[in-house]
């Protein structure tokens, strides 16, 4: 049995979004159930065109490092955010968005990208997905 992959999205910086995406279409891969609970600053990357907006969690250098990085992976063949947003979705990933952070953060379900979201829920869900998962991540 190829198991379970939860992923809480925790950042909204773009490094660490790529880095989800990356290793949650890896695990879908595989075989793997994977589901990622966006809450806090992660949770932003789900607002409508907010995907692409995050920083750079280290050297971001005004942008500048954000601007190197992109080119640097389109050079390295990696997938822009949205395509990789899409694959995983397309693979069977499941995309669960915080309640409590909407709340604290003031963000409604129509500033979302409701395309996205699987599920709305609130630690009990996650804990849910995270009990039966071989591999819990923290991003």
């Amino acid at each position: 049995m190829p198991g379970k992959t939860s992923i809480i999205v925790h950042s909204g910086e773009m490094d660490k979004i790529y880095s989800a995406l990356i290793i949650g279409s890896g695990s879908l891969s595989m075989g793997m159930e994977v589901s990622m609970y966006f809450t806090f600053f992660g949770l932003l990357r789900l607002k409508k065109d907010g995907l692409d907006k995050g920083s750079l969690s280290k050297m971001n250098m005004l942008g500048l490092g954000r601007w190197m990085v992109k080119r640097r992976m389109r050079a390295a063949g990696v997938e822009e955010l949205h395509k990789l947003m899409s694959d995983f979705r397309e693979l069977g990933g499941r995309i669960i968005a915080c309640e409590m952070t909407m709340e604290v953060m003031g963000i409604t379900r129509s500033q979302l990208r409701e395309d996205l979201i699987d599920e709305y829920g609130a630690v009990g869900t996650y804990v849910n997905e995270a009990k039966d998962s071989q591999i819990t991540l923290f991003i």
